[in-house]
């Protein structure tokens, strides 16, 4: 393996890692924006109103999102075997 494919293959990691992170993480940003304005607007500071509706959807969002992601995750380590074996 020579430095080209080194960068392209760590280029290709980040980007699989940014495709299947990325939905959850807008997600949990969104519900904690939607949350954080609620508690201005009414001032309630309550620590779990914070935190029970993120988690809930992000697990949520797991749920809905995990075959997008297994397949994501498939298809790119079918491209590193045929890298092993040589194919392309």
């Amino acid at each position: 393996m020579d430095e080209t494919q080194f960068i392209q293959f760590a280029r290709e990691s980040v980007l699989v890692m940014l495709k299947v992170a990325s939905p959850i993480m807008l997600i949990g940003l969104v519900v904690g924006l939607v949350i954080a304005i609620f508690q201005a607007l009414t001032s309630i500071q309550e620590m779990s109103l914070t935190f029970v509706p993120k988690i809930l959807a992000v697990f949520v969002s797991l749920i809905i999102l995990l075959p997008f992601m297994f397949g994501t995750m498939s298809k790119y380590m079918e491209g590193i075997v045929d890298r092993i074996i040589g194919v392309t």
